[in-house]
């Protein structure tokens, strides 16, 4: 959640990023007098407790005759301690109610506003120009034999799908890819769990305005991931990282995927753009807060290499914070260039979340002084099976045919071309 110490000392940093959100100014002057009232029953709690501690030596050193009198009033005043406890612990659950609706803090220079107010930083590669009339990726992968739709809305409804022969070795040859590169710059490989708990769901903020996206399993209470992001981020939690000079945690989770798409009808139901089940893998980063926007900066380097090696025309935006969700301070999007679409679609993200996470789920660093601080998380998309569309239709050939991207091939035993089945 966000840093209490901020919202007592300069609420009007946290007022400035909602309204950039384009959300409720108001509930920051709900959590500072929450707060206030939480740390109010607090010191009375406190202070009774000294009180009651007191009045326990007093009754144990008085004399016998006077100790009656005496233990009762100490049941009164225990009576009272407990009262005070109570009045505490219905703070705590009220402030933590309502600050934890606060989504993290914008950094400075996010854009305003919602999903068009992007700033594009930087467009890269050369758009893909045919002498043909393009197939889309729908028709592409019926044609090559290896996006097979039909069947999967039979067997499992809207937005399913199976890959096919070389289309499912081309998403394993993309993850490989992916992965190989992940290794060699530091990251360490994990295969996380898809199911996870509530606490863990909640902690990485995707319970909030996201929660109709989650796939729940009521009778396990138990949900399942989006993205990889949310177990890697639990895979810290309740612990004490070391960070020592500019140490970083660094981890490359594949997964498959689950979301419900809800609010998406009629949107990308062709292809396999927009679909409920999909194969991920996630770059997941634990740094010194200091450390986070440079973090942030090489998570983008990397995903930009992937990109490029695959020939892919494509965009970065700085994602306007309206559009950012929960946990991110600051996103950047790569749109890689859809012909048949004649626009940028997302491929990646990638996004700084600050402490926020970590404060959810209790991740910490040990400070100079001795005392704990939360980390910085960060996290970002390094391959996905929805970067096949951007591949297909890129490099498509006029008899319907696609050349192999070079980088993907020796996980294709070679193929240079994908033909018809």
């Amino acid at each position: 959640m966000i840093d209490p110490q901020l919202l007592r000392d300069n609420p009007d940093v946290i007022k400035a990023s909602q309204q950039a959100r384009g959300a409720s100014v108001a509930v920051v002057d709900e959590a500072v007098a929450v707060d206030s009232a939480r740390r109010s029953a607090i010191t009375s709690f406190e202070s009774l407790r000294a009180e009651q501690n007191a009045f326990g030596k007093t009754v144990a050193k008085a004399p016998k005759d006077e100790k009656a009198a005496l233990v009762q009033q100490a049941q009164t005043l225990a009576a009272r301690v407990k009262e005070a406890g109570a009045t505490v612990t219905a703070a705590e659950d009220t402030f933590n109610t309502v600050v934890r609706g606060i989504p993290n803090v914008v950094l400075p220079g996010v854009p305003e506003g919602g999903e068009d107010d992007f700033v594009t930083l930087r467009t890269v590669g050369t758009k893909p120009e045919f002498d043909f009339e393009p197939k889309d990726h729908a028709d592409l992968g019926e044609h090559l034999g290896i996006i097979d739709i039909p069947r999967g809305v039979k067997v499992s409804g809207s937005r399913f799908y199976f890959l096919r022969g070389m289309g499912a070795r081309l998403e394993i040859a993309l993850m490989s890819l992916g992965l190989d590169r992940a290794i060699a710059a530091g990251f360490e490989p994990l295969i996380t769990p898809t199911l996870v708990r509530p606490e863990t769901m909640a902690g990485t903020g995707f319970l909030g305005e996201h929660a109709a996206e989650v796939y729940r399993l009521e009778a396990d209470d138990l949900y399942l991931t989006g993205t990889s992001e949310v177990a890697l981020a639990g895979f810290h939690a309740d612990e004490i990282l070391p960070l020592e000079e500019g140490q970083a945690h660094r981890y490359a989770g594949w997964s498959t995927c689950y979301r419900r798409e809800a609010g998406s009808a009629g949107k990308d139901n062709r292809g396999i753009l927009r679909v409920h089940q999909f194969n991920k893998l996630e770059m997941f980063a634990y740094v010194h807060p200091d450390q986070a926007e440079a973090e942030h900066e090489r998570l983008v380097g990397h995903q930009e290499r992937m990109l490029q090696d695959l020939g892919l025309h494509y965009r970065v935006i700085d994602v306007a914070a309206g559009d950012l969700g929960t946990s991110a301070a600051k996103k950047y999007d790569i749109e890689a260039w859809v012909p048949t679409q004649g626009t940028f679609r997302e491929l990646t993200s990638t996004s700084n979340c600050t402490t926020y996470q970590a404060r959810r789920l209790d991740i910490r660093y040990r400070t100079e002084s001795g005392k704990t601080a939360p980390v910085a998380t960060l996290n970002g998309t390094l391959a996905t099976t929805r970067w096949i569309v951007a591949i297909l239709e890129t490099h498509q050939q006029a008899d319907g045919s696609v050349v192999v991207p070079e980088v993907l091939r020796p996980y294709l035993g070679g193929v240079e071309v994908i033909e018809p089945r």
